[in-house]
């Protein structure tokens, strides 16, 4: 009898290998991975994909299960960190809260957010409200991960409960620690989005594609995350995948650009390209007006480009939109040695602007005055700037 206690205790039900061990680890946590990225973000948050209820309630169970996450308080939290996004009410901004607080203490930045009543009722709305979500996994969200604990314990023993816990903080790390504190604070950048968002890397595996958090912040409703050529994502993959089969509907994905050749007047539709691709546009004008400008006047001072430190290049791609009043007053030392730079500065504060303009009649008078003044300039790289942003359009 101790013996089989023993034995129970050491291997569980399974007797399974390390080697099987550690394969069932990879299949949960990644499960769970899909569950956050595919479920909770791509589909309940964003509506950029539709779900077969099947696939949806598996995917409601898991995350119980394996989370104790609430349908509702995870949209609500996320929803509320892109319309407030880097500012006091975003619920986990490096910007404001320092990086070490949202990579190690994310969870409690969650926690405490998903609290607020009336963001539950702004940002939560058309989330699932059928009985077993109020009775089960809203009303009792910490019986999943205790039903959990029993399950990995049956199956592998004492060991199965360092599986479980392993478990509990995959979600925690790399969601709340990981994507939220490192992407924003480190990666690359495809698009100047009016925030902090990276791409950690170019291959979104690990962690369901939510490595190209820059890419999501450019286009938030998109299903897809991966929008270069060199770049993948597992989660859409697993969309496509279901899609195949019946069990998911892609309702968005991003718009491709195009751009017209020999087009002498921004119309409508350049308008409209403008408009939806406006990180895009502002990405270009940084790499193709702004850096070329600064190299070009680094040359002719006998300087590299590297003479501007890091921080204020970086500025100079933004608009100075993270810099303190100090940052301010040295990137106007800069621009104050430069005037062909500081035009091109001054250019794309007022592209920026009219970008914002609500209006459509007056939006396209605004592009259409930009580019007539951008062509006038006599500032090359501006001019072909100019040319390729009068032919901007969403391809179809």
């Amino acid at each position: 009898m101790l013996d089989a206690v023993l034995n129970f205790l050491s291997n569980g039900l399974t007797h399974m290998s390390w080697v099987g061990m550690l394969v069932y680890m990879l299949v949960v946590t990644q499960l769970t991975i899909f569950t956050v990225t595919i479920y909770y973000h791509r589909c309940q948050t964003h509506r950029g994909v539709d779900l077969h209820p099947v696939v949806q309630h598996f995917f409601r169970f898991w995350g119980w299960l394996t989370t104790g996450m609430v349908t509702r308080e995870w949209v609500a939290v996320h929803r509320k960190h892109h319309a407030k996004v880097e500012t006091a009410e975003d619920p986990h901004s490096p910007q404001i809260y320092g990086i070490k607080k949202v990579f190690w203490d994310g969870v409690a930045l969650y926690r405490d957010a998903s609290e607020v009543k009336e963001d539950l009722e702004k940002y939560g709305r058309g989330t699932p409200d059928d009985w077993i979500e109020r009775k089960l996994y809203t009303g009792h969200p910490y019986w999943g991960p205790a039903l959990m604990l029993i399950v990995s314990f049956a199956l592998f023993g004492v060991i199965g409960v360092a599986f479980w816990a392993v478990q509990m903080i995959w979600i925690p790390f790399w969601a709340a620690g990981f994507v939220n504190g490192i992407g924003h604070w480190w990666g690359y950048r495809n698009f100047e989005s009016a925030d902090t968002a990276t791409n950690l890397i170019p291959w979104g595996f690990w962690i369901g594609g939510e490595e190209l958090h820059n890419n999501h912040h450019a286009f938030p409703s998109s299903a897809k995350f991966a929008l270069r050529k060199w770049e993948f994502d597992i989660g859409w993959a697993v969309i496509c995948a279901l899609r195949a089969v019946g069990l998911a509907k892609v309702l968005r994905v991003a718009p491709t650009l195009d751009v017209r050749p020999n087009v002498s007047l921004p119309d409508a539709e350049t308008l409209k390209a403008v408009l939806t691709h406006r990180f895009q546009a502002m990405t270009d004008y940084y790499r193709g007006v702004i850096v070329p400008t600064l190299r070009e006047e680094a040359a002719h001072a006998g300087e590299s480009i590297k003479a501007v430190p890091r921080r204020m290049r970086r500025a100079l791609a933004d608009g100075g939109r993270w810099l303190d009043g100090e940052g301010h007053d040295r990137l106007q030392a800069v621009l104050a040695k430069r005037p062909t730079l500081r035009t091109v500065v001054d250019f794309r504060s007022r592209l920026a602007a009219l970008m914002e303009q609500r209006g459509t009649d007056q939006a396209l008078k605004g592009l259409q005055q930009w580019i007539h003044e951008a062509e006038q300039s006599g500032i090359r790289a501006l001019q072909e700037f100019a040319a390729k942003l009068k032919g901007y359009a969403i391809a179809s």
